[in-house]
C-alpha cells in the first residue's frame, strides 16, 4: 500500500512520488491551503493539499486528528523560511495529488500532537493502543528492540545459544509470592508461572548446553512500585566452566557495546568494583548512585559516651549505627525545608534528624555552630564531628541514629535526594559492579537465615569448612551491576555439588523432606556431573528505562500493568464463569 515510511523521507527524494501511509498528527487550514501532518512509527511529513486539485481538496476538509489515510504526492523542497529544523524531515513537504481515507477516528481522550503530561496515567493506560501512537512512546519501544537486538547478537557471537525454558512450572516458594495456575488434568493440583528461570538454566548447564541465554518473561505476585510490574521481561544468562572475572567480563563488555550502538555513549572501562560492605559503609545502599559524591560518615565512637540517648543509644548497640552526612553550602537550608527532609526520612523509618548548621567554625568555633542538639554534646564529641566530616563554614551536618537497617534506608535516600534537589549530580553514566554480598541475613522475627540473593548462590570456596559454624560471616560469589543507583543486573557462581547444596538449604530451615518436595529434581541432577556454573539476569524494562530516560518501566512496556497489578485495557484481572471453576474443581469463597 506504500512506498516509504513517513519518516524516511528526506531532500534526497526531491522529485519522487511517493505512497504513504498512516495517521493525522494534526490538520491546518491557511488560506485556501490544507496541510497535514502525516504520522506513522518512523516519523512525521509534512502533506500540502491545494485547491486546484478540488476533488482531492474536498476530501482533505474532512480529515480530522487520527483519520488513518493513503496519500499519494510529489515530495518537494519546502518554500524558503517554512524549513522546520526540528524535524527530520523539515526541508520537504509532499504535494497531495490522491488522498484515501482509509478510516475515520473519533476524537481522542488523548491529544497526541503534543505531550500529554497533563494526561493522567489511568487514561494512558485505558487508552494504551492511542497512547502508543505517541512519538516519544514509539521511540521508546523502537528503542527497546534495538536494545534487545544488540543484546541477543552479541551473545550469538559469544557463542550463547537462545533456548526456552517452561512458562508452566513447578512452584518454589523462596521469595516473592508465586502466581498459581490450576491444572484442570490434575484436580487440586497446582503450576507456578515462572518468578525466574533460574532452575532450568542451572539443569541446561548440567546438560552440557554450556551457553545459554534467553529473553524471558517472568512473574512475581510482589508489590508494585516505579520500576516493578507482575510481568517483567529479563535477559537471562548462564555459562559453564566460568569464574566470577570471566563472566563479569564478559557482561561489561556487552553492556559496553549495548550503549555505543544504542546511545553512542562511551561507558567506563573497566567498571568500578564495591564491595557489599564498603557500599553500606559510604552509601547506605547495595546500589550506590555514584553521580553524588555524598557519603555517609560513621561517627558512633564520638556519641558513644554522650548524655544523649537519641545518638548513645545506637552508639552502644551492636546493631545500631550513627552517621552523619555533610551537606556543603547546606547551611543556606530554611528551617522549612530541613523539616521537608525530616518528614522524607520519616518514610524509611526515621524518628527524626538531627542537624548542625556550620555558620562560622573557623573563626567562633562552637560559638559559630547552631543546632538544638549542641547542647548534648561535649566539646571533644563537636571537635571530632568537624574534623572527621571535614565541614567548613556555610556547611550544614545531617545525622542519623538509629538501627543500622533505617539508617541505610534513610540516610542513604536523603543523600541521593539532596543530590537532586541541590543540583549535586554528576552527569553522564556511573556503573558499578557491587561484589562480596554476605551469603546469609538474619530475620529477627523468624530467628531463621535467610539467602540474601537465593539459596543456590554459592559461598566463597575459602569459606566452605565455616558455613555451617558461622553463617553470618560467610560471603557469596554474587555480584550486581548497577548503574546510576539502579540495580540493572544481577548474578553468581552457583553451587554444582549437591552436599553443598543441602548444607545451604539445612541452614536455611528447609527440611530434608521439604527440599525434597520442592528441589527434588535439581537434588537429583546435581549428583550427574554437573560443571561449575554462574549467571546474571539483566532487567530489560529497567535497562530500557534508563537509557530512555524514562521515569517508569510502565513507560517502556507496550501493555503495562498499573500499581495494583490490574490492566485498565482489558479490564483484567475478571471474574469467570461457574463452569470453568468447575472445570477445574475449584470453589470461590470470601475473604475473611
Amino acid at each position: 500500500m506504500r512506498t516509504h515510511y513517513c519518516g524516511d523521507l528526506n531532500g534526497s527524494h526531491d522529485g519522487q512520488e511517493v505512497v504513504l501511509c498512516g495517521w493525522v498528527h494534526r490538520r491546518r487550514d491557511h488560506g485556501g491551503v490544507i496541510f497535514v501532518d502525516l504520522r506513522d512509527r518512523d516519523g512525521l511529513v509534512q502533506v500540502v493539499f491545494d485547491p486546484d486539485r478540488a476533488e482531492i481538496f474536498a476530501r482533505a476538509e474532512q480529515v480530522r486528528s487520527e483519520f488513518v489515510l493513503r496519500v499519494k504526492g510529489r515530495v518537494r523542497p519546502r518554500p524558503e523560511g517554512t524549513v522546520n529544523p526540528d524535524l527530520p524531515t523539515g526541508e520537504i513537504e509532499v504535494l497531495g495529488l490522491e488522498l484515501e481515507i482509509l478510516n475515520a477516528a473519533a476524537t481522542p481522550p488523548i491529544q497526541l500532537e503534543s505531550h500529554v503530561a497533563d494526561a493522567s496515567e489511568e487514561v494512558r493506560l485505558r487508552y494504551r493502543y492511542l497512547d502508543l501512537r505517541r512519538p516519544e512512546m514509539q521511540a521508546r519501544l523502537r528503542t527497546r528492540s534495538q536494545v534487545s537486538r544488540v543484546m541477543r547478537r552479541f551473545l550469538d557471537e559469544h557463542g550463547f545459544l537462545d533456548i526456552e525454558t517452561p512458562i508452566l512450572t513447578k512452584s518454589t516458594p523462596e521469595g516473592a509470592r508465586d502466581y498459581l495456575v490450576p491444572s484442570r488434568t490434575h484436580p487440586g493440583e497446582f503450576f507456578a508461572l515462572p518468578q525466574s528461570p533460574q532452575l532450568f538454566k542451572q539443569l541446561l548447564m548440567m546438560s552440557g548446553m554450556d551457553r545459554y541465554y534467553q529473553v524471558a518473561r517472568c512473574f512475581r505476585d510482589e508489590d508494585l512500585r516505579a520500576d516493578r510490574q507482575p510481568e517483567f521481561t529479563q535477559l537471562d544468562i548462564e555459562a559453564s566452566f566460568v569464574d566470577e572475572e570471566t563472566l563479569m567480563g564478559l557482561m561489561e563488555s556487552m553492556i559496553r557495546t549495548l550503549f555505543e550502538e544504542v546511545n553512542g555513549e562511551t561507558l567506563p572501562n573497566p567498571f568500578p568494583r564495591m564491595t557489599y560492605a564498603e557500599a553500606m559503609r559510604r552509601y547506605g545502599s547495595d546500589r550506590p548512585d555514584l553521580r553524588v559524591a555524598l557519603e555517609l560518615i560513621d561517627v558512633a565512637d564520638l556519641m558513644d559516651g554522650v548524655d544523649f540517648k537519641v545518638f548513645a543509644g545506637p552508639a552502644q548497640d551492636p546493631e545500631g549505627r550513627v552517621a552523619a552526612l555533610r551537606l556543603p553550602g547546606g547551611g543556606s537550608l530554611t528551617r522549612k525545608e530541613i523539616d521537608g527532609y525530616t518528614q522524607f526520612v520519616g518514610i524509611y523509618g526515621a524518628k527524626g534528624l538531627a542537624y548542625i548548621k556550620v555558620n562560622e567554625w573557623s573563626s567562633k568555633g562552637r560559638e559559630g555552630l547552631q543546632s538544638p542538639i549542641l547542647k548534648f554534646l561535649p566539646d571533644a564529641t563537636v571537635e571530632g564531628i568537624m574534623a572527621r566530616t571535614g565541614a567548613e563554614d556555610g556547611d550544614l551536618i545531617f545525622f542519623g541514629a538509629d538501627k543500622a537497617r533505617v539508617v541505610n534506608e534513610s540516610i542513604g535516600a536523603l543523600r541521593v535526594k539532596l543530590g537532586e534537589d541541590r543540583g549535586l549530580m554528576a552527569e553522564g553514566w556511573h556503573p558499578l559492579w557491587v561484589v562480596d554480598f554476605p551469603m546469609f541475613e538474619h530475620d529477627p522475627n523468624a530467628d531463621r537465615w535467610v539467602a540474601l540473593h537465593h539459596p543456590f548462590t554459592a559461598p566463597k570456596e575459602e569459606q566452605l569448612d565455616s558455613l555451617s559454624s558461622d553463617p553470618g560471616s560467610c560471603l557469596s560469589r554474587a555480584y550486581d551491576m548497577v548503574l546510576n543507583g539502579t540495580e540493572v543486573g544481577g548474578g553468581s557462581i552457583r553451587i554444582h555439588r549437591e552436599a553443598v547444596q543441602r548444607q545451604v538449604f539445612e541452614l536455611l530451615k528447609i527440611s530434608d523432606e521439604q527440599a525434597e518436595e520442592r528441589f527434588g529434581f535439581l537434588l537429583q541432577a546435581l549428583k550427574f556431573g554437573c560443571p561449575p556454573h554462574g549467571g546474571i539476569a539483566f532487567g530489560l524494562d529497567r535497562l530500557v528505562m534508563l537509557m530512555t530516560g524514562a521515569q517508569s518501566i510502565r513507560d517502556v512496556m507496550a501493555f503495562p500493568k498499573t500499581q495494583t497489578a490490574a490492566c485498565l485495557l482489558t479490564d483484567a484481572p475478571s471474574a469467570v464463569d461457574e463452569a470453568q471453576l468447575k472445570e477445574l474443581a475449584l470453589r470461590l469463597r470470601q475473604r475473611g
